[in-house]
């Protein structure tokens, strides 16, 4: 297992890169949301003086640690992404598969233009990623969901780990019998999982943050033990702690400074004996 933060622009460091060098591609690239995506991570701590309630009617003081934000609106947001999903058709193994993870406002131009460079044979699957949280609007249906596009490099031979595919409950166990509510069943391709809570230990503060179990998921049913696979707008580095965690090595690649510094703090604990591929300085 082995870790590689670059820093960099991802459109000069992908053609460094050689030909079929990665066996597992995702990424999460800005959605084009027409505004700067902000996160300000906070840190609550007991104070009888505080400016906030708890259970039990225990004050709390909240304490700014800092604010992350990037700008999140393309004149031409399709001319922005072909030339990167090209390389990363060009970066495929020929058994390796590719994830593009958008929303709805531009996952279905964005899938037209990846069945043009991947070929629509290739495309298996759309994952809806579902969550319940936040607020709600009273103008529309409120989005509360992600869309993830899955393309196999040889739409005849790929990655697929059945066996190492995590089960979920049945909703009516008492249908099914003992055993197999026991065993549980594979998730479809509509995934419920929560987004990452602001509060808890697995925020890092950085904006956009995908929750870990999604990437895990991704990461063991679509590459095997000792893959080498690669993140290009690697944000927080979640796909990268999912690939560490699995005995994965990866290559993440981010253009902000303060991505690489969050990403290097995260996954300074994976890189120890016989990590020799990682350069993660202090």
């Amino acid at each position: 297992m082995s870790i590689e933060i670059i820093l960099g622009d991802n459109a000069a460091v992908l053609p460094t890169f050689a030909d079929a060098s990665f066996d597992l591609i995702y990424i999460d690239p800005p959605f084009n949301t027409g505004k700067a995506q902000t996160r300000t991570q906070m840190k609550t701590t007991s104070d009888v003086e505080g400016d906030r309630n708890g259970f039990h009617g225990r004050r709390y003081r909240s304490v700014k640690l800092g604010t992350r934000s990037y700008g999140d609106s393309f004149d031409d947001y399709l001319a922005f992404l072909e030339p990167r999903l090209e390389e990363a058709h060009r970066l495929l193994s020929p058994s390796g598969s590719f994830f593009l993870h958008l929303d709805f406002r531009e996952v279905h131009y964005a899938k037209v233009l990846c069945d043009q460079i991947f070929g629509r044979s290739s495309f298996i699957n759309e994952i809806i990623w579902s969550y319940d949280y936040g607020g709600r609007t009273q103008r529309r249906w409120s989005p509360k969901h992600d869309n993830l596009l899955w393309y196999a490099k040889n739409p005849k031979k790929y990655t697929y780990r059945f066996e190492d595919i995590d089960r979920i409950p049945y909703m009516a166990p008492e249908l099914v019998g003992p055993e197999k509510a026991a065993r549980g069943k594979t998730p479809t391709d509509c995934w419920w999982n929560t987004i990452v809570s602001p509060s808890g230990k697995e925020k890092t503060g950085y904006p956009t943050q995908k929750p870990l179990a999604i990437l895990e998921r991704i990461v063991r049913v679509h590459s095997n033990p000792g893959d080498r696979l690669l993140d290009f707008f690697a944000g927080s580095g979640t796909f990268g702690e999912a690939a560490a965690k699995h005995g994965r090595k990866v290559v993440l690649v981010d253009q902000s400074a303060e991505a690489v510094e969050v990403m290097q703090k995260r996954l300074r604990g994976y890189v120890g004996e016989g990590n020799s591929g990682s350069p993660l300085p202090e």
